[in-house]
């Protein structure tokens, strides 16, 4: 990797890791251009994606925004648990149910690219 890809990725993870709640590509965009406007938007997106696919980050598909990774999960299962009033996202490492899900698709042939589980509902804060 490149050094200039490397410090994109963690000023991005940075910028994630800063927010309370999901941010989209947008977002994040928004937040460097104050201290380097000249930054465009597939920039952002090849960073993203990277840290997707190396599992530093979490793309929130239902939400189409983005999460730092915040668990160590070799090849394990990240559930995200999202609160619908605050917006909050809590992570939790649903490996333990990684052979039941080998399992369940095993006679269809699948071969998973990458697992992640939202679940939308309340926090306790917003229940309370």
């Amino acid at each position: 990797m490149r050094k200039q890809a490397a410090k994109r990725q963690s000023e991005i993870l940075d910028v994630l890791r800063s927010s309370e709640t999901p941010m989209t590509a947008y977002q994040v965009l928004e937040e460097l251009q104050g201290n380097e406007p000249g930054i465009a938007p597939p920039t952002v997106y090849r960073a993203l994606a990277a840290l997707t696919d190396q599992g530093r980050a979490h793309r929130l598909e239902s939400l189409k925004a983005f999460v730092p990774c915040r668990c160590d999960h070799n090849d394990s299962l990240p559930i995200l648990a999202i609160c619908e009033d605050c917006g909050s996202v809590e992570e939790h490492d649903g490996g333990s149910i990684m052979p039941r899900l080998a399992a369940l698709i095993k006679p269809s042939a699948f071969h998973p690219k990458r697992h992640i589980v939202e679940i939308h509902g309340h926090c306790r804060d917003c229940v309370a």
